[in-house]
């Protein structure tokens, strides 16, 4: 993935850069945990992995992260309309701690829509070998949505493909 810190206008992470990010997800079982003596799962991995590799491999990965008030923004849309489900905008910067609570609430989204009784409870993101941000709090408390003018229900709450709400 790449991303520019907009805000940082000084920083080294305001250029456009790349990082490879590694997510790590840690379920809990919210319904019954007992195992059937067969399968001894509580729910088959298989279809817990699906909706959220699928999403990672096919939205995030090589995305392009970015402010809703950057004004790359506005070059994409004006020039390069057919990239846009390319980029991954968040509220304020995309730094690695907004990505985590967006990406904790985003599979939260996609367990509770497949019917599956997990829930996740935390959420690690490693974006170099020395920076690893773990989420494990309330993400609608953690995300200012200040700078924030899509949808009421915002692309990190939906369950659908979404990364932006372009």
């Amino acid at each position: 993935m790449s991303h520019r810190l907009f805000n940082l206008k000084n920083g080294k992470c305001f250029v456009p850069h790349g990082h490879n990010e590694f997510v790590k997800v840690y379920l809990v079982s919210q319904g019954a945990d007992d195992l059937d003596g067969v399968s001894n799962m509580t729910s088959k991995f298989e279809t817990l992995k699906k909706t959220w590799h699928n999403w990672i491999d096919n939205a995030v990965d090589h995305s392009m992260q970015m402010t809703a008030v950057d004004p790359l923004l506005d070059y994409f849309k004006e020039n390069e309309p057919g990239n846009l489900q390319h980029l991954l905008i968040t509220p304020g910067d995309p730094t690695t701690e907004v990505l985590a609570a967006c990406f904790y609430s985003k599979i939260n989204a996609f367990l509770k829509h497949d019917g599956l009784e997990m829930k996740c409870i935390k959420i690690e993101i490693e974006e170099t070998p020395t920076n690893t941000v773990i989420f494990h709090g309330d993400p609608e408390k953690a995300i200012s949505t200040v700078q924030y003018d899509g949808p009421q229900i915002p692309w990190w709450q939906r369950a659908d493909m979404s990364i932006n709400d372009l």
